[in-house]
């Protein structure tokens, strides 16, 4: 007679993300999962948490013998404007479950949810990952309201041209031949990143996050800035971050003057060309909102948009937070925020970003 196999029991805990070596351990299993974003590091986490006076948490699923067989990194959000939720992760794009085993998912899932409870949070956002799946029906999966886009790097410059659509490609050619300049570097660079950022997400009707929150993720994880001048002024800059021969433009824009300047196309290419002499393999171009214009701008660059998965819960007769700029809600305040002075936005932006998560 064959015996069915048995997975061995899984046991569930809280991290002490205060250990070094628990924190290594972590940082390891990630560093060897297939799945892994940067956003799956405690550094991450740890990292948002201070630049933006919130709280990391991370459960773990270990197996009988102390291994790692799942992870989940966790950011408490609390914001007297958006209320309180736990994500999986803090101002990322990404950093859901990591899992070595199935039975690891709803494990962590559902401990993610009992630690909301216990934190008084009303909502978990699970951005991605491995989610829970039939039998979880308190759960909500969402497909397709976002996009993702990712594609290998070429082997040289002509080659990256040769990848872009024909029309676009145009647009590049026309920016690598402009009167621009580019700078790459770290926190010496972050000054006239974070101008650059400002102004676009003020144009764009939303608050700036706090520059505390760059310059935490500079110092903590393999991350630097390059930017594109206009005769001595910045007019376009992202901050990226490389992880596992993959590159992530992260927070990145231009000004006003940048789209006349091709400076955007100039800064991206270059971007391309840079994380192609540190040995980056592919270029994760983040999430954008399907039919969104940053989607279509990805698209032009040679990109195919693929559907992402998020799952929420949430107490009932309670509703998840809403922190979607193109919710109707919020409409007539980003008309009102694009009118405010930079200055203020710079001033008072930060505060209300803190809490968007």
């Amino acid at each position: 007679m064959t015996l069915p196999l048995l997975s061995p029991p899984l046991a569930l805990r809280a991290a002490n993300l205060g250990d070094p070596d628990e924190v290594r351990r972590i940082e390891s299993f990630v560093r060897a999962h297939p799945q892994a974003t940067p956003f799956h590091l405690p550094s991450w986490n740890r990292a948002v948490a201070r630049g933006c006076g919130q709280y990391a948490h991370c459960l773990i699923a270990e197996r009988a013998n102390g291994g790692l067989a799942g992870v989940l990194p966790l950011t408490e959000i609390r914001s007297p404007l958006f209320g309180a939720g736990l994500v999986s992760v803090g101002f990322a794009v990404d950093g859901g479950i990591l899992a070595e085993v199935p039975a690891a998912v709803p494990l962590l899932a559902n401990g993610a949810w009992r630690l909301a409870e216990s934190l008084a949070c009303a909502s978990v956002e699970l951005r991605g990952g491995a989610l829970p799946e039939k039998g979880h029906e308190d759960w909500h999966v969402e497909a397709g309201s976002h996009l993702g886009f990712v594609r290998p790097l070429a082997a040289d410059d002509e080659a990256e041209l040769a990848a872009i659509p024909r029309k676009h490609r145009a647009e590049v050619r026309k920016g690598l031949a402009g009167d621009l300049e580019v700078t790459i570097g770290g926190e010496s660079e972050l000054g006239r990143h974070y101008a650059v950022y400002a102004e676009m997400v003020r144009n764009l009707g939303t608050p700036v996050f706090p520059a505390r929150l760059f310059r935490e993720v500079l110092c903590a994880l393999d991350a630097d800035i390059v930017t594109i001048t206009h005769r001595g002024i910045a007019v376009a800059s992202v901050l990226s971050l490389y992880f596992n021969d993959t590159v992530y433009p992260f927070w990145g824009g231009g000004t006003a003057a940048a789209r006349g300047l091709r400076a955007n196309e100039r800064l991206y290419f270059e971007l391309m060309r840079h994380a192609r002499a540190r040995g980056c393999a592919r270029f994760d171009f983040g999430r954008s909102k399907t039919g969104s214009g940053p989607a279509a701008y990805k698209k032009n660059w040679g990109f195919e948009g693929v559907p992402l998965r998020y799952a929420k819960r949430h107490a009932p007769g309670q509703a998840p937070r809403d922190v979607n700029p193109l919710s109707p809600r919020y409409q007539a305040r980003i008309a009102a925020w694009k009118k405010l002075p930079l200055w203020l936005t710079r001033l008072i932006g930060p505060p209300i970003a803190r809490g968007l998560g």
